[in-house]
Formats: C-alpha cells, structure tokens, sequence
C-alpha cells in the first residue's frame, strides 16, 4: 500500500451505476507505465450497483495508485462530482477519465508530457478512439460551430494517422483530459450549473479566454464506450445539450457572434432536417414523424430552460473580466479557426 505522499498526478474517475465499466476503467489505471505512484480519485454519484463497494474492495490496496472513495448519496452531475474529485487532492496535474473508458498503458506519461517546458500549457488532450471500433476516432480535441454546438475533432473518422502529432487544439474532451492545477487555481473549476454536456468545453473555452492554450498528444490514446451516462437517443441528454449551447455562448462568446446566434441556430436546424431526410446525421436516429417531435420537444425544453438561465449566466460573464487575456477580435479568430463544418456537424452522426 502507497504511504502518504504529495502525488504529482490525481486521476478523477466519476462514477454512476456503472459496475462493470467501472472495474475496467480501474484496471486500465492499474496497468499504466508511469514510473512513479499516483492518486485515483472515484467519485461515486448515489450508485446504486454496488460500484462503491467494488472499488473499494478490489482497489484499495495497490502498489501503484492510492485510491480515495468518495460516496454521494445522489446524482450530482459531472461537473460537482469532478469538482468534488479536483478538491480532495492537491496534485500539480488532473487528470479525468470517464468510467466508461479505458486508457492505454502509455496515457498518464504521455499526458503529462504535455506539460514539460511549456508553461502556458494548461491542458492536454487524448486521442479517444471508439471502443467497440478502435480503428475509428471518437475525438482528438474539439471543433466548434458559431451557435455554440461543439462536436469531437475527427469524429467517426477511420485512425489512418492524420492525427499523429503534437499540436494545439481548442481544448480537450473532458472523457480523457489533463489539467494543470496552477491553471485551475486561476480560473476556477468546472461551471455545476452546466449539470453534464458541453461542461468540459465551457471549462477549455474560459482557459482559453484567460490566455492558457491545450496540446494535443496523439499518445495518450483511450477507447471509450460512448453514450453510456444517458444513451444517445436520450431525448434528457438532447435537452441538456442545447440547454448548454446557449449557456455557453452566452456566457463566453464575443458578442459580435453572439447577435448571430440565432441566424447560426436557424441555419443548423434546417441543415439538419435536411441531413435527416436523407438519413444522415443524429435526427435520423429518430426515426418518423413521432421521433422528430420528441427531439423538436427536448430541443425547445433546453432553450426555455437556458432562457431561465440566462440572467445567472450573464453576471458570470461580467466577473470574467478579471481574468481576460483574449480581446473580443483575438476570441472570435479562435472560434471560427477551429470551427467545424456544417455538413460534418449535421450529416455525420457521433
């Protein structure tokens, strides 16, 4: 068993009935290459599986990792439950890994690799590949569209090595990701109002305001099974998407792009409805008229929530000048640089 230690590293693992998932994630931690001890941190949200036990049974008493349980007795959401992880540790870097993935050996050293002689680097992205697919890619940083929607860089692309090298990305998806504590201890911690979706980008967006940038390490690979929180053809996690859209662009867009909100939005849907026509895109998994409305409902229960909303998000953009290092010109640039198409956005489904 690790004695007590200052770890340089913490891995947050956020855990919701997800047993099985779970011990797979833990076991891929136990077999990382990284030549020093780390901390795992499991955070789980009210499980109701017996996950907390199992972790705390089979995990406990390794030689490589020192594991801290903590137990809430409901669904708290990504975001609270990854900032109940991020404060019970003290570590120079963070680490996330959702419990539906599993790392590669080589993840943790490559990630913080990231970090070596680069000061400015506050975060670092993985190359999560699809688990039941592992030659195809499920992210390697993220793309966003002017309304605020954000999809993974290279998603549903077959790995062919286009993404084999080091580079900046916008910011790291949040199912396999590395921060910098200095960084966080400058911005703050994960938005809880965000719930789950789009939290990992408003985090990345609000470093990238504040002047930090994110690399990405093509060796940090994960595979990941993907839409296991809610499902993909959940019509919650639809709503929570576009409820989360709109607060993110509104509380960290420029406001030369977000009078045009709207116009992007209208432009999207109808990119959309024509994708699905032709069975292409995520509304083609809702199939009939039937399936068509339930996601027209989900998409305007997001916007009324988010309108709800909208006050709160606005006094938070304000106490952002505090820590701005982009102008409004410098911010728009980054976002239509790493913008995604609107045919990828809407015709290809993740």
């Amino acid at each position: 068993m690790i004695s007590e230690r200052d770890a340089s590293i913490t891995v947050v693992v956020v855990n919701w009935n997800r047993c099985d998932l779970l011990r797979q994630c833990l076991l891929s931690l136990v077999r990382q290459t990284i030549h020093r001890p780390f901390d795992v941190v499991v955070v789980d949200n009210g499980s109701r599986d017996g996950s907390a036990d199992m972790a705390r049974r089979e995990f406990s008493n390794l030689s490589n990792f020192r594991l801290r349980l903590i137990c809430n007795g409901e669904n708290r959401g990504f975001c609270e439950a990854n900032n109940q992880g991020i404060l019970a540790s003290e570590s120079e870097f963070v680490a996330l890994l959702n419990n539906d993935a599993e790392a590669e050996p080589q993840w943790l050293e490559a990630l913080e690799q990231a970090f070596q002689d680069r000061p400015r680097v506050g975060m670092a992205a993985s190359k999560i590949l699809v688990y039941e697919d592992p030659a195809r890619i499920d992210k390697v940083g993220h793309l966003i569209y002017p309304d605020g929607q954000n999809r993974g860089r290279g998603s549903g692309e077959i790995d062919a090595g286009q993404y084999d090298r080091i580079e900046e990305v916008l910011w790291p998806d949040g199912c396999a990701a590395m921060y910098r504590r200095q960084m966080l201890d400058h911005i703050g911690l994960f938005d809880e109002d965000f719930f789950a979706y789009a939290d990992d980008a408003e985090l990345g967006l609000r470093a990238r305001i504040a002047g930090w940038s994110c690399l990405y390490m093509p060796s940090a690979v994960v595979r990941h099974h993907r839409g296991q929180t809610l499902g993909l053809l959940s019509t919650r996690r639809l709503a929570l998407i576009e409820r989360n859209r709109v607060l993110l662009a509104a509380k960290l867009f420029p406001w030369s792009l977000l009078w045009l909100n709207g116009a992007y939005y209208a432009m999207r849907i109808a990119a959309g409805l024509v994708a699905a026509l032709r069975g292409k895109g995520e509304v083609s998994r809702f199939p009939g008229m039937r399936g068509k409305f339930r996601v027209a409902t989900a998409l305007i229960r997001g916007d009324l929530a988010a309108l709800w909303m909208l006050p709160r998000m606005l006094r938070k953009r304000r106490r952002l000048n505090h820590i701005r290092k982009l102008t409004s010109g410098q911010l728009r640039r980054l976002l239509l640089a790493s913008r995604i198409s609107l045919r990828t956005l809407t015709e290809d489904a993740i």
